[in-house]
């Protein structure tokens, strides 16, 4: 099957017009009557596999969930306001070398 977008065809891709390129000319238009008459085509018909499936699930599902924990955010805020908030430098660093490593390697 080829698909023709906008006059784009094989091995137009990326390329250069040049002046001494020839205008595509536009089809006649068929009569309204001619239209509807002609037969009507059924679309092309498409299965998901169970895995896309399933993605699609769950794409639904994290989209049912807040972007923020707004509580967490305020017990976070409480805790720095009144000076309880205690960061453990050595897990810090180590969060830090693993990200590192999980990005590159």
């Amino acid at each position: 099957m080829t698909v023709d977008f906008n006059g784009v065809g094989r091995g137009q891709v990326n390329t250069q017009k040049t002046v001494t390129d020839k205008p595509q000319t536009s089809q006649p238009q068929q009569p309204a009557a001619e239209q509807a008459q002609a037969p009507k085509t059924q679309g092309e018909n498409v299965s998901l596999s169970a895995q896309a499936k399933d993605l699609k699930q769950i794409e639904q599902q994290l989209a049912s969930y807040p972007e923020v924990d707004d509580a967490r955010v305020e017990e976070i805020k409480a805790a720095l306001a009144d000076g309880s908030y205690k960061v453990d430098a050595e897990k810090l660093a180590q969060k830090m070398l693993d990200m590192d490593n999980s990005i590159f390697g």
